[in-house]
């Protein structure tokens, strides 16, 4: 009897014990982008390198998410790891989608109500994938909405 109670304390322990880890994906275009959170010191990381080594512009939109979140959750949102790896798409596109996979996987780490009112009441990209695609080019023509020209009249 007590032994059995004792190999349920060591399985709840051993629960506790585990880091939760959590893989998010979010896409732009043709980009890819899949995050990793997990507990840790508030470290972010983008194809393994450090996000100040992005252009200005480039790493403001890829803490947006992050600082919504630190105004939402104070103290909280210095308590997770996210590694990012984008792949695919235009640099830009990447970017995108490195932000949507970031916000997501905040979302599943937190499961904070108030910070997914935030996200959206911010930006609905934060959450939703922008689904927008090239057109299609017609046939006999150049593309997908410029039709021949006439040389003549």
């Amino acid at each position: 009897m007590a032994e059995e109670k004792q190999i349920k304390e060591e399985k709840i322990e051993k629960k506790e014990s585990r880091k939760k880890v959590i893989t998010v994906s979010g896409k732009r275009k043709m980009a890819v982008a899949k995050a990793t959170i997990k507990d840790g010191t508030g470290i972010v990381k983008v194809n393994k390198k450090p996000i100040e080594t992005f252009s200005f512009f480039r790493k403001l939109a890829l803490l947006e998410p992050l600082r919504l979140a630190e105004e939402i959750l104070k103290e909280k949102s210095k308590t997770f790891d996210i590694s990012v790896i984008m792949s695919g798409g235009g640099v830009e596109s990447q970017i995108d989608a490195a932000r949507l996979a970031i916000a997501r996987a905040i979302m599943a780490f937190t499961k904070s109500p108030e910070l997914r009112s935030a996200y959206i009441h911010y930006d609905r990209y934060l959450l939703v994938a922008d689904v927008r695609r090239k057109e299609m080019r017609k046939p006999g023509d150049s593309k997908a909405r410029a039709k021949r020209q006439k040389s003549y009249r």
